[in-house]
């Protein structure tokens, strides 16, 4: 840093010669938490190239101007974490709503279900996948604010007229033709066990209506009877790999719990087969031209810390 910087204190100062990232000044200057810069210097989710950051965040003081700072505390940390992941999930509502995906609860709280979410979200902008809570401050979260629209995941999927991209990492399909996203559905893959088989444009060679039982057909191989033990366990099954299938179900947590299927909630199932102009079958078909879609199946699952 020059001597001759016109700041409060120098040493606590530094000038971004390029457009960066609280995480990325962190690393860049041995500052410690991203967390604490991202802070210090007004919460923004990027820094533009010639800008000053106060690199000493724990002194309650803007080194910039010589200003008080805030008091990092437990409690100032903690409210502006919940306020970040409001944004965060209002965020991704606003990306995710033309793809059916249904909203977040925009609560602050950063669960299972926001995890998801952002772990989908980091798939679409190409970021490493995890459902880890995303870091304010952070590269990916920088990412996450500067993109306007939700790209389509890059995949060798997309090399197929329609598709089906399931990402167990994420427990999220995505769904589309070409280049484009049609839909994202929260999905629960197989449990340890029972996985989802991994594929590349696998095609779907089977669909089974269950017209005579409201849609719902029973599994011979892999009965999951909690799905709805009175009417079947699967609905609308599409089976892309020997008896796993991309099915309706009663229960899609956002964690590997199938049996070696792809679950979706009733409604999404139903929107998923009416795009494929499946929803007039009157009864099963093998005639794969009919069906018109493969599937991937990638990634793997890691627990949240």
């Amino acid at each position: 840093m020059p001597a001759s910087l016109d700041v409060f204190d120098p040493d606590c100062v530094v000038r971004a010669d390029v457009a960066t990232t609280f995480e990325q000044i962190a690393i860049q200057n041995s500052a410690g938490d991203p967390v604490a810069l991202w802070l210090a210097n007004g919460q923004m989710d990027s820094i533009e190239a010639g800008a000053l950051v106060d690199v000493c965040p724990g002194n309650a003081l803007n080194d910039i101007d010589g200003e008080p700072g805030p008091t990092l505390d437990d409690a100032t940390v903690s409210s502006a974490l919940a306020s970040n992941t409001e944004r965060q999930q209002a965020k991704l509502n606003e990306l995710f709503s033309s793809f059916g995906t249904g909203d977040l609860a925009v609560d602050g709280v950063a669960g299972p279900l926001t995890g998801q979410r952002l772990c989908a979200a980091r798939l679409a902008l190409g970021l490493d996948t995890t459902i880890d809570d995303m870091m304010p401050g952070s590269i990916e979260q920088a990412a996450l604010f500067a993109t306007d629209s939700l790209p389509t995941p890059n995949s060798t999927a997309i090399e197929s007229e329609r598709w089906v991209l399931i990402d167990r990492t994420c427990q999220i399909m995505f769904i589309g033709a070409g280049s484009d996203t049609a839909f994202v559905f929260p999905t629960s893959t197989g449990s340890e066990g029972f996985e989802t088989r991994e594929q590349d444009r696998s095609e779907a060679f089977r669909f089974n209506p269950a017209p005579d039982n409201g849609g719902w057909h029973d599994s011979s191989e892999f009965p999951v009877g909690v799905d709805n033990p009175l009417n079947g366990n699967l609905y609308k099954p599409l089976y892309f790999d020997l008896g796993q299938a991309i099915h309706g179900a009663n229960n899609v947590p956002p964690t590997p719990q199938s049996k070696g299927c792809a679950r979706l909630r009733v409604a999404d199932q139903d929107t998923f087969v009416a795009w494929l102009g499946l929803d007039d079958a009157t009864g099963e078909t093998w005639r794969k031209d009919e069906m018109n879609v493969t599937v991937n199946v990638q990634g793997e699952f890691a627990p949240r810390p």
